[in-house]
């Protein structure tokens, strides 16, 4: 799901945003789903815009507290929670404002295919 509309800004309607903190997940996953005519971008971690997460009554704010970098200062948000486990986060809008070859009009799972081409070519499907 899309959590600020800001990767939607950045990138528009047809190329779902990817956030990981793991190199070989997202190249693995971009590759697949540039196979399966499923492409996902790859946008920063940039830790510098943590600051922007900074809060004067909780442990971290839950949206940044400024107009710039939303989808990322969202994913570091999310990052915050998960650890040192590897991840990846699809800031999708997951709808098709025109039919094309592979893609109806109107909703869609983006990036599925992509992460299961991964899946697939990592653990032999």
């Amino acid at each position: 799901a899309t959590l600020t509309g800001a990767a939607r800004s950045a990138l528009g309607p047809e190329l779902p945003a990817m956030f990981s903190n793991d190199d070989d997940m997202a190249t693995g996953i971009a590759a697949a789903g540039t196979s399966s005519e499923d492409p996902v971008w790859r946008m920063p971690l940039h830790e510098d815009y943590l600051a922007m997460l900074d809060s004067t009554v909780a442990d971290i704010a839950n949206a940044g507290s400024s107009p710039y970098a939303g989808a990322i200062t969202a994913a570091l948000y999310l990052q915050r929670f998960v650890g040192n486990a590897p991840w990846t986060h699809f800031d999708i809008m997951a709808w098709n404002t025109r039919r094309r070859p592979a893609h109806p009009l109107g909703g869609e799972a983006m990036g599925l295919r992509a992460v299961f081409g991964w899946l697939a070519d990592r653990f032999g499907g």
